[in-house]
């Protein structure tokens, strides 16, 4: 229901003042927590979310981060309402969980809340969450069940009226591997958190408690106004889409599929998760939160994607089905360490759905994986044990109507999101970094061309352990409206300089990198959209001048005939070949429902040389296969 009063009685100057006067309390937590925060995934890489919240939980303004934390960080500060419902909270308490089945993610994000006293009276919440490198739990391989994911730490007060809880700061220091840095990113997320209290008090001395309140009021209630509007352009109906993962990493090759549904009537939106799969063996799992989210990001990028604050005011038109026991509602005690990748797929389902009602707001998919690889070991010099990161490695994004998808951009769960740069990387690491560049050809062929991918080469100089969980190697970045796939993502190893490419999946547990050995790391290209046969032979030239697009792709999936000499168009000989691909690329166009999958490595080695992984147009050569419509995937039961 809409707070008509509320808006009449509300200063309009004062509700832009406060508009931004919240966003500017959270970049502050934003900036404060990455100048004081220890390890680099966070002041780097920026793996955390702030924010402000009501006294009943609802979000107020979240500094950009990562968004699926959206719905992560207010339904935690919701269940630690709900926990201190009798005790209550006071000024200088801390409130503290890292609960993957609460956060809706892993172990490994630590989420710090302090309530925010106006007055002698309760008036919001200041929240981080901020992901630590270690935990415990095992270091490699993969889990099977959240008690090897490390320490677990129910809803509980860090510290009371001010005074911290010393046995929960004691058992948190003996449960991680480098206690120095961990207990560092501790302090930088209470600093941020102190933070946004103080700042958020500032704005509230300033200009009254109440006309803040009713201001911050005003702002959900025209974000929901916002939201309903754009919804009822979308086309009324039910949308469907399916896409699948490669696998769960313990049922090799097995399938998970992802089915939605998205229902649109007037100005309300329902995303129905039902047949997403049920959650797996393996540690792709994540709480319901994430589920939530997964249809909240999608839902904003389609109705609110510039308006800010982002607060809940935007999602009060969209309902979520989603039962428990799905790979993004998952129950105890299933293992959720890699808890990231799956929902960014459901994300990119639910465009793909749709992009049959509104074709010009959505994306083909994207390559829709962090890409990044663990690394553990011993310092060469020193003995001593480290623990870190090597990405996020950043993808292509699909094109849309209109416009061509970006290249080496980081996935969508990740938003904003940065890779740590290579200088301080080999700085602290024993590692050198080959090289990192665009992988020609690996944006989806369309008349808009799919983003490029990223290929990095990673030498090692004294041994370390390496870990990459990457997925979507197998089911493809699609295309839309006859573009064509982009490539999946790539994690190879070479040893004694040989690359070892013969592998199911772009998964490595635990292995073993020698000192002049490396690790290749390559990310999947965007779909493209509309028939790359309709794609501008100049633009296709000016691709192929940029590296962007070799000659042969040129030809057998553009009908672009260039000079090898000159790249001048052969306009005769370019008119020629696109008659004769229009057949094949009529027949991919009849299948687009369809879920594209990489060439098998094994068919690969009968084609000729060179041939990408996608499906070229030639009718001598791929346009003679017999293409099954659909994909078998097999559902891993659920562990009990």
């Amino acid at each position: 229901m809409m707070g008509t009063e509320r808006k009449l009685a509300a200063d309009p100057i004062l509700v832009e003042i406060v508009r931004n006067g919240v966003m500017a309390v959270t970049e502050e937590m934003k900036t404060n927590l990455m100048r004081t925060a220890y390890n680099m995934i966070i002041y780097e890489a920026l793996d955390f979310t702030v924010g402000i919240f009501t006294k009943t939980g609802d979000t107020v303004s979240i500094g950009l981060g990562l968004p699926m934390f959206i719905r992560g960080m207010s339904e935690t500060v919701k269940a630690k309402i709900r926990h201190f419902e009798k005790e209550g909270v006071q000024p200088g308490d801390i409130l503290l969980t890292n609960d993957a089945y609460i956060t809706g993610s892993h172990l490994n994000h630590l989420t710090f809340t302090m309530p925010v006293f106006h007055q002698g009276e309760l008036i919001g919440f200041s929240c981080c969450m901020a992901h630590w490198p270690d935990v415990g739990g095992t270091l490699g391989g993969v889990t099977t069940d959240i008690f090897s994911e490390g320490l677990q730490i129910p809803i509980v007060k860090y510290a009371r009226a001010g005074v911290v809880n010393q046995d929960i700061h004691d058992i948190i220091r003996i449960n991680v591997r480098l206690p120095e840095r961990a207990m560092g990113d501790l302090r930088a997320q209470v600093t941020a958190i102190k933070t946004g209290e103080r700042r958020f008090l500032e704005l509230l001395d300033r200009y009254g408690q109440q006309p803040v309140l009713d201001c911050i009021a005003v702002l959900m209630d025209q974000s929901e106004i916002a939201a309903r509007e754009r919804t009822r352009a979308i086309p009324d109906g039910v949308y469907e889409a399916e896409s699948f993962m490669d696998d769960d990493a313990v049922d090799v090759a097995q399938r998970v599929p992802i089915r939605v549904k998205v229902i649109v009537a007037g100005d309300e939106v329902t995303v129905d998760l039902t047949d997403v799969a049920k959650q797996v063996r393996g540690f792709y799992n994540s709480g319901p939160t994430t589920g939530i989210a997964c249809a909240q990001v999608a839902f904003k990028c389609v109705t609110s994607p510039t308006d800010y604050p982002v607060n809940d005011g935007s999602f009060r038109n969209l309902k979520v089905i989603l039962p428990p026991g799905r790979i993004v509602s998952a129950v105890r005690p299933a293992p959720m360490r890699w808890w990231m990748s799956f929902p960014m797929t459901v994300v990119d389902t639910i465009f793909k759905a749709l992009s049959k009602a509104i074709p010009d707001q959505v994306i083909a998919g994207h390559h829709a994986d962090l890409c990044v690889a663990l690394l553990d070991g011993n310092d060469a010099d020193t003995g001593k044990l480290f623990i870190t990161s090597f990405g996020p490695l950043g993808g292509g994004w699909g094109a849309k109507r209109g416009e061509d998808g970006v290249s080496a951009t980081v996935c969508i769960n990740d938003g904003d999101t940065h890779n740590s740069p290579n200088e301080q990387f080999e700085a602290k690491y024993p590692v050198m970094v080959e090289s990192l560049s665009l992988i020609q050809d690996s944006g989806g062929p369309g008349l808009y061309r799919g983003g490029l991918g990223v290929e990095t080469v990673v030498q090692a100089i004294s041994d370390f352990n390496v870990n990459a969980q990457i997925e979507r190697a197998v089911c493809l970045p699609w295309g839309l409206e006859g573009g064509l796939e982009g490539t999946g993502n790539d994690m190879l190893m070479r040893r004694d300089g040989i690359v070892e490419d013969d592998v199911p999946n772009a998964k490595l547990f635990r292995a073993r990198v020698k000192a002049g050995d490396a690790f290749i790391l390559r990310s999947g290209g965007g779909g493209g959209f509309g028939s790359p046969l309709e794609r501008p032979a100049g633009q296709v030239q000016h691709d192929v001048r940029q590296g962007y697009v070799s000659l042969d792709a040129a030809k057998d999936y553009y009908g672009v005939v260039l000079d090898p000499d000159t790249l001048e168009i052969d306009a005769v000989a370019t008119e020629r070949q696109r008659r004769d691909l229009t057949s094949v690329h009529r027949d991919r166009v009849s299948r687009q429902g369809d879920v594209p999958q990489r060439i098998a490595r094994r068919t690969l080695e009968s084609l000729p040389a060179g041939h990408l992984a996608i499906r070229c147009l030639l009718p001598s050569c791929c346009g003679r296969w017999h293409m099954p419509r659909g994909f078998e995937a097999v559902e891993i039961a659920p562990q009990v």
